[in-house]
């Protein structure tokens, strides 16, 4: 009988190849999802975060369950409002989940959870970043600290729990790096800020592989979910634009641009870090990507 995998959050950019590539290897997937979608590909359960309800054999059928979901942190603006929809959509949803194995007494062979690189700050500098490194302060620091004891308390109904501080994940799907990507290709792309800030990044393929490893091999506590060589911002904006064959002419962006268009989310690019991927490769993990060079050239060629 193949492993039955349970996704939060499975529509998503990672959640979607994540369930690829889980297929690909023999494992049953399905998604948890607010509303079921016509022609999709993994079968899907319904839960409702904000009522607290889900559809009891979302838990019968899981082994293990991938809790991926969460509202977006670069969408909106952060109002207060904002703010408590992208921690409880977080956190509300592990307890949904754990709630309702408590319910089934049900048997979850192993819970990993997502984090955010960011939970050691907005701009730690040069200092490497190893997972026994505290929690930084703001914001993001402090959505990451949540997710991760929202997590830990799922943990403790007596189930396997991972959890992965996620950096910059590059594919040309979505996220940062078609964000970045963009103003390079219509000759607009600069490095934000300074751009001696470092950016810990991570192949879409390359972080699926890890969540997939640490499945495999029933891994617990917490891991960098970065690749192990982190660039500045300057460096990622120049191999992104050499791998596009594109020229940067202009100068940097400064801060004061990126705080008018981004507000109280600017710290987010102004800022950053980086982290150790030490842990993860000692327990046998190996990245397919190590540089970010190699890692655009196989999303752009």
């Amino acid at each position: 009988m193949p492993e039955k995998i349970l996704i939060s959050g499975g529509s998503g950019m990672i959640g979607m190849q994540l369930s690829k590539l889980l297929s690909e290897n023999g494992y049953e997937v399905a998604h948890l999802t607010r509303k079921k979608k016509t022609n999709y590909p993994y079968r899907q359960f319904e839960w409702d975060i904000k009522s607290q309800s889900i559809d009891s054999d979302a838990i019968k059928f899981a082994d293990a369950i991938f809790h991926l979901a969460g509202a977006g942190v670069v969408d909106e603006k952060w109002t207060e409002e904002r703010k408590k929809a992208i921690i409880s959509s977080r956190t509300d949803s592990a307890t949904l989940l754990k709630t309702e194995i408590e319910k089934q007494s049900k048997k979850i062979e192993h819970f990993i959870g997502a984090s955010g690189i960011n939970y050691y700050g907005m701009d730690t500098g040069n200092q490497l970043m190893m997972e026994t490194n505290p929690a930084g302060e703001g914001f993001l620091p402090y959505v990451c600290e949540k997710w991760e004891e929202a997590a830990d308390e799922v943990g403790k109904v007596g189930i396997k729990t991972a959890k992965v501080r996620i950096g910059i994940v590059l594919s040309d799907k979505g996220g940062a790096l078609k964000q970045l990507a963009m103003p390079i290709k219509i000759g607009l792309g600069a490095p934000l800020g300074s751009g001696d800030q470092f950016m810990s990044w991570i192949h879409i393929d390359d972080l699926c592989r890890l969540f997939m490893h640490l499945l495999k091999n029933r891994l617990t506590g917490t891991f960098n979910g970065a690749a192990p060589k982190p660039v500045t911002n300057k460096a990622l904006t120049k191999a992104t634009a050499k791998a596009l064959k594109k020229p940067l002419w202009l100068p940097k962006v400064p801060p004061f641009a990126m705080k008018l268009i981004l507000s109280n989310r600017a710290d987010m690019v102004l800022g950053g870090v980086k982290a150790s991927s030490d842990k993860i490769e000692k327990t046998g993990f190996s990245f397919l990507f190590n540089t970010v060079e190699e890692a655009l050239k196989d999303i752009y060629s």
